[in-house]
């Protein structure tokens, strides 16, 4: 069965270049971002991972752990760390599952055979501490990821995890967001949004970030 937003994000336990990872319990109470590359020693991936690296205080401050996965081994990941470390010029931090009998690539639908049957397309699992898949997004091979797009995807699934609103079109932190058609009573409005908020349709309410 495939995954689909809500599920429950398949556990495993699979070598990676900082050791065994038991994976559910290597998330703890934190959020992960689960991400495939295609291949080693290739040049997107190489810009990539770096790039991660580099943007791990961010995610860290989001409470988020970040992990990588392609169906070539750990040992060939870490003859490759040196070049993302030497041409990105960021030490690397974070792990890099080895999946040469492809387990993770499976569990999580990571191979698209149309598009390739034997290398990961560029998939990332966005999911919360209850282990439960929150967004996905997938990219072709020949496109590399927009790593702020996925960190603002994540400040907008725990923004809306704790108040009644939800993102519009090209928000960003700190940007107004949409008060849930659910919220109808006057009291309630008042209470979760002191702020106060524009009405331009009964369905449709902008209030500033109510955690600003």
């Amino acid at each position: 069965m495939s995954i689909q937003l809500g599920s429950t994000a398949p556990d495993f336990t699979q070598e990676s270049t900082e050791g065994t990872i038991q994976f559910h319990q290597w998330m703890g109470n934190d959020w992960c971002v689960l991400f495939s590359h295609p291949k080693d020693f290739t040049p997107v991936c190489t810009t990539e991972l770096g790039y991660v690296a580099r943007a791990k205080p961010d995610f860290e401050k989001r409470h988020c752990k970040v992990i990588a996965v392609s169906v070539d081994p750990v040992d060939s990941h870490k003859k490759w760390l040196g070049d993302i470390e030497e041409t990105q010029k960021v030490k690397m931090n974070y792990p890099i599952l080895g999946d040469a009998d492809k387990k993770v690539s499976n569990l999580y639908g990571m191979i698209h055979p149309e598009a390739n049957n034997t290398l990961t397309v560029r998939s990332v699992f966005f999911i919360d501490p209850q282990k439960k898949v929150r967004a996905m997004l997938t990219y072709p091979a020949s496109t590399g990821r927009n790593f702020d797009e996925i960190l603002r995807v994540l400040d907008s699934l725990q923004l809306t995890d704790s108040h009644k609103v939800a993102t519009p079109a090209n928000w960003k932190d700190g940007g107004e967001v949409v008060i849930s058609p659910a919220i109808t009573d006057p009291a309630e409005l008042k209470q979760r949004f002191p702020k106060g908020f524009r009405e331009l349709r009964p369905y449709l309410r902008m209030t500033p970030q109510p955690n600003k």
